[in-house]
């Protein structure tokens, strides 16, 4: 079957490297009955050089490796191609299957790893999935290269960026509303990004993810012995934003008298440092966003008429990503890339399996936590495509799926440590475990639900260790989901999870976390 390139164009050849001649022959030959083009190598030296003297026009869409030849290693020759091009397929060959080649082979980002002697059908059906996979990923690279600082086709998405569009040269007060994890940030900075206020700072504050008594310094600055600890005078948010935004996300779990403070600015224009006596102007645009019904807050009255109506002037609802699932492919693949760039690997490729597998999921936790599985599938993923058993288990089906209700789904995400949403803003982007948490897994019934099932089985078995045992997997899990969540850093890790730096080292060598 002939493998043209997309869009029409011919094929780049498959480049064969192997000091041994028989070898090319075969592949050759093979690869010719599949109308799959070849170029032969004896040494890496001849590839390198190939390479540097011809443009990527010219280049190989897979490469195919032996691993020991008298002109070089295999394995250096992977490393230096990947350095030049990292998104080329190596599929690297050796009569030497060894576990520490194979490791170093995928290490090195290969994309398959082939002993010999191998099965010539197999060693063809190998490359033409290369192949595939190659195009597929010209394809995305394509799209992504021309893709914008957010991404989406779906229909809901395009009406946000039309919207975006429309207020790029208005400095209007916008409202953002969205389910926890929709990306309400992104189109923050988006409406920033394209407003005239462009080249002023970009300042954002999740109000849910400060405690109450600091908010207000937060916000607004304090002068020098304002209170306790205020040992200099210091510039809040509306100050460190002059002449630009101030993105307050979160803005319905604002405290009361906060809200009153914050109306007096949007109104006149200025306010006090705390402990202040003089007036300070702010020339700032304020941007705000919420998951909650702020109608329904203000009903309730916990919500000031007069804020909401001055923060509502221009309201943009974000979808849900199961409002948008023909984005899943497109933001998966730009997730997989990012979170690659981050951890300093190679990137990882998806089967089509496991995109459609993806595709059926839910998504409670909406974008955020797409992101979060595919940084978690960059780290634990064992080949470089996933496929559908490698998925996390709430996706892969072994969990139950989150209920469809609205109101229940935010519960559950707001249940969970690494998607609550008011540690988005100390969160790093790209960074958590893949669960929305337990209570999402439970169909919505909570994660004690869960808790209950698992004693309830221990129980009947007769055991006398059941406390033992589950306290070390309750704590086992927390402490790894907060690693998970500040990428390692132990310290950061404690203090988001409130004890001591010494209590969480002890743990991880009791719990055999090391």
């Amino acid at each position: 079957m002939p493998f043209g390139r997309p869009g029409g164009h011919c094929m780049k050849p498959i480049w064969i490297v192997d000091d041994d001649q028989s070898i090319r022959f075969v592949l050759e030959k093979a690869l010719l009955r599949e109308d799959l083009p070849t170029r032969s190598f004896t040494n890496p030296r001849e590839v390198l050089a190939a390479l540097e003297a011809g443009t990527d026009e010219d280049g190989p869409q897979i490469l195919v490796s032996d691993i020991r030849m008298p002109g070089g290693s295999g394995l250096d020759l992977l490393s230096k191609v990947k350095e030049k091009h990292p998104g080329l397929p190596v599929i690297i060959m050796t009569a030497f299957s060894d576990l520490d080649s194979a490791v170093s082979a995928f290490q090195g980002g290969a994309f398959e790893y082939l002993p010999k002697p191998f099965d010539l059908p197999k060693a063809v059906e190998l490359i033409r999935r290369a192949v595939e996979e190659s195009q597929r990923e010209e394809v995305a690279e394509e799209r992504m290269a021309a893709a914008p600082e957010m991404l989406g086709q779906a229909p809901a998405m395009q009406d946000v960026f039309r919207a975006i569009g429309r207020l790029s040269q208005s400095n209007v007060t916008v409202m953002i509303t969205g389910e926890s994890g929709s990306g309400k940030e992104l189109v923050a900075r988006a409406l920033h990004k394209h407003s005239p206020r462009a080249n002023g700072p970009f300042v954002a504050i999740n109000t849910a993810a400060i405690p109450k008594d600091l908010l207000e310094s937060e916000l607004f600055g304090h002068e020098r012995g304002a209170f306790t600890g205020a040992q200099t005078m210091r510039r809040g948010r509306f100050e460190q934003a002059e002449g630009g935004t101030l993105f307050l996300d979160e803005i319905g779990d604002m405290p009361f008298d906060l809200q009153t403070r914050l109306l007096r600015v949007l109104s006149d224009g200025h306010f006090y440092r705390v402990g202040g006596h003089n007036a300070v102007k702010a020339n700032v645009r304020v941007i705000a966003a919420t998951h909650q019904d702020l109608e329904q807050r203000v009903k309730e009255g916990v919500f000031r008429e007069d804020l909401f109506h001055r923060l509502n002037v221009i309201r943009l609802r974000l979808p849900a990503l199961r409002e948008r699932k023909e984005d899943v492919p497109m933001l998966t693949r730009h997730f997989l890339q990012q979170s690659a760039k981050q951890l300093g690997v190679e990137p990882k490729r998806i089967s089509d399996q496991a995109l459609a597998q993806l595709g059926g999921f839910n998504f409670p936790g909406n974008v955020r936590q797409l992101e979060n599985i595919c940084h978690w599938l960059t780290v634990m993923a064992p080949a470089q495509v996933i496929e559908p058993k490698d998925l996390p288990p709430e996706v892969a089906g072994l969990a139950p799926a989150a209920p469809a209700d609205a109101a229940v789904r935010a519960d559950a995400t707001r249940a969970a440590p690494v998607m609550d949403d008011a540690a988005e803003a100390r969160m790093p982007a790209g960074v958590g475990a893949p669960a929305v948490g337990a209570a999402a897994a439970f169909n919505g019934s909570g994660w004690e639900t869960g808790l209950e099932a698992e004693a309830l089985e221990l129980l009947a078995t007769g055991r006398h260790d059941v406390w033992d045992e589950l306290t070390k997997r309750f704590e086992s899990k927390l402490i790894l989901t907060a690693l998970a969540n500040t990428r390692g850093r132990r310290i950061e890790a404690a203090q988001k999870l409130g004890i001591g730096r010494n209590t969480i080292t002890r743990k991880i060598q009791e719990l055999g976390l090391e």
